[in-house]
């Protein structure tokens, strides 16, 4: 039997490595998504990347990290914000532009400027996309956290792993089961969330 000490310090370093990533990527990808709405060229060539990148097996971003950066906590983290930011992106830029025009024409009617636009016409319509991107990266980087332990970040990824490489079905399950309920919860209350902010909207 694992203690469970080893199993909440790896379940820790799985939510920690998982949801930085996520953070740090909601806090690039929202300005690009912004930026592009104004340069057309940018916008074009980064939805490209986006589609390429889904494309691309996450195992494949995580081995892409090592040469780069090496091994260890803070090329998984870059291995994560890689394979999520660009669908992030993706949807908070399709949200943000994909408006009525009859809005925009009405807000300009009566004087607003484009940033004005932007906070009060474009953001309020735009947020169930955003936030189901928000949703899509969560689950993609709790996936991706498992992966990353084969590069030195630790994690419930570890415990899987090295259960795997002994034969060792308990190990295994210790790993797997936490994660696979992280998903589900992660699942359930970000539907919840969106479905509260789409019936705001």
């Amino acid at each position: 039997m694992i203690d469970i000490n080893i199993i909440l310090n790896a379940v820790g370093e799985h939510l920690f490595l998982a949801y930085s990533a996520l953070f740090i990527s909601i806090i690039l990808a929202i300005p690009l998504a912004i930026i592009s709405l104004y340069n057309r060229y940018l916008a074009s060539v980064l939805l490209v990347l986006a589609n390429l990148v889904q494309a691309i097996p996450s195992f494949a971003v995580v081995a892409i990290a090592v040469p780069l950066l090496g091994i260890g906590f803070k090329p998984a983290i870059f291995a994560i914000i890689l394979r999520i930011i660009l669908p992030l992106f993706k949807n908070a830029y399709t949200g943000l532009k994909d408006i009525d025009f009859f809005y925009i024409d009405s807000a300009r009617g009566i004087g607003l400027n484009k940033m004005e636009i932007l906070r009060y016409i474009r953001f309020p319509h735009a947020f169930p996309a955003i936030f189901a991107g928000i949703k899509f990266a969560a689950v993609i980087a709790n996936s991706v956290a498992i992966l990353t332990s084969l590069i030195g970040a630790g994690g419930l990824g570890e415990l899987i792993f090295e259960g795997l490489t002994n034969f060792n079905i308990p190990k295994v399950l210790t790993g797997a089961i936490p994660a696979m309920i992280i998903a589900i919860l992660l699942d359930v209350s970000f539907s919840l969330i969106e479905k509260r902010i789409s019936l705001e909207n």
